[in-house]
């Protein structure tokens, strides 16, 4: 369950930036949705799993560092959606409820279309703009203040405004404009209307934004001093007299009247003139709105109710694997060129291996369980207006008998591509030695809490690596930059950007970081699930760069083992009986670890080890000792480390107390501190805390409600003291 939480949360994250910071969305609204839903649905059930960086407790995503930053005084709010009448009865009751009103009592709404575009945020201070942020990641937006000036459907002054006034809003294009656009061959041309509004608000010349034609809808408001009306839809009207263009929200008095709004202008969305993906309820009474709130990310009082997508058939010409700056191995198929909602579509997403497969991650069918092949006739849809899919193929005009086989191996690197448990994506685990992954893993790799190489960020990793001349194309590359400078006839200090100065800089710079704590190394090789906090946990457990690669190198057999192990246990799941399915599953293991040839000796206590450390685990120990085993990437790494000196990390405090050095597992309720405060007390005394025990344990501290571990201990003759024992200790 945690290796499905931790993919959720990175392929929900992967899509925030794209579409909020990049404006170049990787899905579709619809897939976005059901993936944050079940990653919500997962922490609910598991809140032990849950974490406060998730994408599920933010909105958006962060600002692009071209910008200055903003502070929204007021957070920006994303909306629940909702795509069936019966999402919209859900929602209606839900208010009711919480505001103890009969199913028959008056509850007035309004109902308005959700524009495509790019949220912006209007700050008038005595009645004149003073500044325009885009939403970012709801708490601070880009300034893009002198961009929103040129928008026309913008006042620069508005009458009889209270003195603090933000007015929330969408920019957008219409049809005509961006038809325009696109012909004009002025700038480049764009996908769709909302990649294109949101392109051209975040320029950072001003001027090429006052060429776009860019609107603005306002539809409600942030800040401000003193209220603008009663209601919601007084509110909007009170900005239309102000010289807003709105979305003439429709007053609403039933359930019936909401889904006829929605049900009106999903029939005329064609024929407005600019994007819409759907329709907006919101309660009209704002002393309700008050009282019903927010939630995390969204507010209790609204709901956005989304269209569904336009389809088309076509031919299935290929299927190709793209692998993507995370490892991803994502399939695409390539169509014959077919018109969907008025666009040329001649790719769509193929999402991964069991959606072409026909069936879901859990061995659930879909499409019934029709899997698509090349030279199908496929049904494609675009998918919240944006993301072309493949939805359902057609077996009646089926030529090829050959299924379909998704490659194991990377094509890029040739690397294994790895499928974790509960995962539905298989990833490369080429890691550095990719050249698919190479510039996003060098960005990582200069990052700030990585090598933080001044002079070598983001923008200059990646003209580096596209140099034939002065190329970075791996890590070990940048510490040998300067001697091939210095060989070279095209020096560094010729180049457009670059002077004398600056390339010394850089030099400078890079020599400056051939020592790097531990910790640092292994987080900037950018392994996957490795980030700042287990990077820093490895370092504190193993000492030294040697050690870790040995006992990696060790552990590998046990890891590849203990995947395939999962593999054959998830088998056996979807095949067993239910009355001995937990039977079958543990035979199905056992019969894996214990088949030939057998483990290297030392491998098994080599991976209990690692698995141990608190905070570890068995998906990030399978995921390091992967990328270690995997010769393009290990290659990489070792040409890295005959360029640095690798400082061991600090040694742990307190030499001298009782546990110093010994390996520490609590179990139990602890009642007398968290199990937070004594996992710290008991790394400041000098010991190393590990989840799991094994027979590297020293020590278990066993409170009420003590099972598994405690019986596990007794087996392996680790001493076993009470809460009382330790909190001597840990007062000591």
């Amino acid at each position: 369950m945690a290796a499905r939480i931790a993919s959720l949360r990175e392929r929900v994250a992967e899509a925030d930036l794209a579409y909020h910071r990049d404006d170049a969305p990787v899905m579709s609204d619809a897939d976005y949705d059901a993936l944050k839903r079940e990653l919500a649905a997962l922490e609910s059930a598991h809140p032990d799993l849950a974490a406060p960086d998730s994408p599920t407790q933010s909105v958006g995503a962060a600002p692009s560092e071209r910008f200055a930053k903003i502070r929204h005084a007021q957070r920006m709010m994303s909306l629940e959606n909702a795509f069936t009448p019966e999402d919209v009865a859900d929602f209606a009751a839900r208010v009711r409820s919480f505001l103890g009103l009969a199913p028959d009592a008056p509850l007035a709404m309004t109902a308005e279309p959700k524009i495509d575009g790019l949220s912006l945020s209007l700050r008038y201070e005595q009645g004149r703009l003073v500044q325009a942020a885009t939403r970012g990641d709801g708490t601070t937006g880009e300034n893009v203040t002198a961009n929103a000036r040129t928008i026309a459907d913008i006042p620069a002054v508005i009458p009889a405004a209270p003195d603090v006034l933000e007015v929330r809003g969408e920019v957008y294009m219409t049809h005509e404009d961006f038809a325009a656009l696109n012909e004009s061959g002025a700038d480049r041309v764009f996908a769709n209307p909302r990649n294109a509004a949101a392109g051209s608000l975040r320029q950072l010349d001003p001027g090429i934004t006052a060429r776009r034609p860019l609107r603005f809808f306002a539809y409600g408001w942030g800040q401000i001093s003193a209220p603008l009306a009663d209601t919601q839809s007084g509110a909007i009207a009170r900005l239309a007299a102000m010289g807003f263009a709105t979305t003439s929200p429709r007053l609403c008095s039933s359930l019936a009247d909401l889904l006829a709004v929605w049900a009106d202008l999903e029939q005329r969305r064609a024929t407005l003139g600019f994007d819409i993906d759907g329709v907006v309820y919101k309660v009209d009474d704002l002393s309700l709105q008050d009282r019903l709130g927010f939630r995390s990310t969204t507010p209790r009082w609204a709901l956005a109710h989304k269209f569904p997508a336009e389809i088309a058939w076509t031919r299935l010409e290929r299927i190709e694997i793209q692998v993507g700056r995370t490892g991803a191995l994502s399939p695409v198929a390539r169509l014959a060129p077919v018109t969907v909602g008025g666009v040329v579509v001649s790719n769509a997403t193929l999402h991964n291996e069991d959606y072409i497969a026909g069936h879901d991650s859990r061995g659930q069918k879909i499409r019934e369980g029709r899997d698509i092949r090349e030279g199908d006739w496929v049904q494609v849809y675009r998918a919240g207006d944006v993301i072309p899919k493949v939805a359902d193929v057609d077996l009646s005009r089926r030529t090829n008998a050959a299924p379909y086989v998704f490659p194991t191996t990377c094509p890029e690197c040739g690397s294994e591509a790895i499928r974790e448990p509960g995962d539905s994506v298989r990833r490369c685990s080429g890691g550095l030695g990719c050249p698919a992954q190479a510039i996003e893993r060098l960005r990582h790799f200069v990052s700030r809490a990585a090598f933080d190489i001044e002079g070598l960020g983001a923008k200059q990793v990646e003209a580096f690596h596209a140099d034939p001349t002065l190329p970075i194309r791996e890590p070990a590359d940048i510490f040998t930059l300067a001697a091939r400078d210095a060989a070279g006839l095209a020096r560094l200090k010729n180049r457009d950007g670059w002077g004398e100065r600056s390339a010394e800089n850089l030099f400078r710079s890079i020599e400056e970081r051939r020592s790097i704590p531990l910790a640092r190394l292994i987080f900037a090789l950018g392994i996957r699930h490795v980030g700042e906090v287990a990077s820093a946990t490895l370092a504190r457990h193993y000492g030294t760069w040697d050690a870790l690669v040995a006992a990696l190198d060790a552990a590998a057999p046990a890891a590849a083992r203990h995947r395939a192990a999962d593999e054959a246990a998830a088998a056996e799941r979807a095949a067993a009986a239910a009355e001995g399915r937990r039977a079958a599953i543990a035979a199905a293991r056992a019969a894996v670890w214990d088949a030939d040839p057998p483990l290297p000796a030392g491998a098994r206590a080599a991976w209990d080890d690692l698995t141990g450390i608190e905070g570890i685990g068995a998906v990030l120990g399978e995921s390091i000792t992967a990328s270690f085993a995997q010769p393009a990437e290990r290659g990489v790494i070792d040409r890295l480390l005959e360029q640095l000196t690798v400082e061991p990390a600090a040694p742990l405090a307190a030499a001298d107390s009782p546990i110093a050095g010994l390996t520490v597992v609590f179990t139990g309720t602890l009642e007398h501190m968290t199990r937070a405060e004594a996992k710290a007390r008991a790394e400041a005394l000098g010991a190393k805390v590990a989840g799991s025990v094994s027979a590297r344990t020293d020590l278990l501290v066993a409170g009420p409600g003590a099972g598994s571990k405690a019986a596990r201990a007794a087996d392996l003759g680790v001493k076993v003291i009470d809460e009382d024992a330790w909190l001597a200790i840990a007062r000591s």
